[in-house]
């Protein structure tokens, strides 16, 4: 799947190059307090925000290249942000 074909709902799996982490925060949830930061990704069609929780910011670094595998993308303040979720993972791959 590519950037431009992005749309709310289930994603099976995107490539993209992380260009910019954002800084870190404490969000309290309905699981208790969870870290979540905003990084933005890009392939050839465009970029998109990637939501980022907990162990996953510690995995990518700017300039990371990533795979989203069963995540999901929701459109928040008229943006869509992608996010591995619960059950996707989000894994490094270059």
């Amino acid at each position: 799947m590519k950037v431009k074909d992005l749309k709310e709902g289930k994603v099976d799996e995107i490539e993209l190059e992380v260009i910019e982490v954002g800084e870190e925060r404490s969000v309290r949830g309905r699981y208790g307090n969870s870290r979540v930061c905003d990084a933005t990704g890009k392939d050839e069609t465009g970029q998109v925000k990637i939501t980022l929780w907990n162990d996953e910011i510690d995995l990518v670094k700017g300039a990371s290249k990533v795979r989203i595998t069963n995540g999901w993308v929701k459109e928040w303040n008229n943006e869509l942000q992608i996010s591995a979720g619960r059950y996707g993972k989000i894994e490094v791959i270059e």
